[in-house]
């Protein structure tokens, strides 16, 4: 089998496919995320604390004095714990939406009624005659 044929096999297999199609809705799945931690629930949070901003929380580590973190990233390296826990937020919000979406998929193949067994198949003609033939000599005997 030639490399392209065993490539074209390979990249048409149902689960290859799947695993494509979830990286893509993933992908886009995270930027929702990403919008919902930065632009809804980290802005909330931070007015709870007071009108902070976690997206400019830093240390810098070349001596900086900006109090922007773009700013200070141009001027040298700087520890941008806001960033951290942003992302951390973002990943404990996702892992939640999917294990969510896990257990309700789990739950609707758990519900799913087992399909009815499909009725016995007629046994073939051959059989049929001869249990008549039997149950004729049964009768006779």
């Amino acid at each position: 089998m030639g490399f392209m044929t065993e490539f074209k096999e390979f990249a048409t297999k149902g689960s290859v496919v799947d695993l494509a199609v979830g990286v893509i809705i993933g992908g886009a799945f995270g930027k929702i995320v990403d919008s919902l931690v930065g632009d809804v629930i980290m802005p909330v949070v931070g007015k709870i604390f007071g009108g902070l901003d976690f997206a400019n929380y830093f240390i810098p580590l070349a001596g900086q004095t900006e109090t922007v973190l773009a700013e200070a990233k141009k001027s040298g390296a700087v520890l941008a714990y806001g960033n951290f826990i942003t992302v951390t937020f973002n990943f404990v919000i996702l892992a939640f939406i999917i294990f969510v979406m896990i257990k309700q998929i789990n739950r609707l193949k758990r519900e799913a009624p087992p399909a009815p067994p499909a009725p016995p198949a007629p046994p073939p003609e051959d059989v049929v005659l001869l249990r008549e033939i039997r149950d004729a000599l049964k009768k006779r005997g």
